[in-house]
């Protein structure tokens, strides 16, 4: 039995690419104990995960609450692909993650668990995601980029070509990255510079 984890935004858009890949999903899985409906289905609290005849999919675009949760409740194998997605047969793509709508994925590119590869986001060839990564809708990496675990990478921003983003980075939305850039930063901007730290 196939559930998602969050009757909310995002939840929505895994739906519809479990529906159009022909995925039947039984029901919602969600904490607001108000929500017992979502988009025709059931909501269920978190004692559903104790089936263990429920597969789950963590509906969840906040990196550090997916991760939370995966720890909490347990991993999961499965792998949500819009049937329109570009997924090279040359890339490797682990448990958890899911590729949405018109999203490319080049040659060579490695993406690590419970990753997003968000709308018409583009990966390129022989890039590397650690877990826990989260591409906006529309952003671009270039070739040879590699994204540290727990970093979200805003809608619309471009990285350059052999370009490495540290862990848990904040990526502000249409930003251009040409340089390195360390853990636990936000960073902003054409060329993106360092904003602030996170920790």
């Amino acid at each position: 039995m196939l559930f998602i984890y969050g009757a909310s935004g995002h939840g929505k858009v895994i739906l519809d690419c479990l529906n159009a890949s022909g995925k039947k999903v039984e029901g919602f899985i969600d904490d607001d104990p108000e929500k017992t409906e979502f988009l025709n289905l059931p909501v269920f609290d978190s004692s559903k995960l104790e089936d263990k005849n429920v597969t789950v999919v963590y509906g969840i675009g906040n990196n550090a609450t997916r991760r939370m949760l995966v720890e909490k409740y347990g991993n999961n194998t499965f792998i949500v692909l819009h049937p329109s997605a570009e997924v090279s047969p040359n890339s490797l793509v682990k448990e958890g993650t899911v590729i949405f709508h018109n999203a490319v994925v080049q040659s060579g590119t490695q993406i690590g668990k419970h990753c997003i590869i968000n709308t018409k986001a583009s990966v390129d060839h022989d890039c590397v995601l650690e877990d826990f990564v989260h591409i906006s809708p529309g952003a671009i990496l270039c070739g040879d980029v590699n994204i540290g675990k727990g970093t979200w990478v805003g809608a619309g921003s471009v990285i350059i070509q052999g370009v490495t983003i540290g862990r848990n980075v904040i990526v502000g939305a249409g930003s251009v990255i040409r340089k390195n850039v360390p853990d636990d930063v936000m960073v902003v901007g054409n060329p993106a510079k360092v904003m602030r730290k996170l920790k």
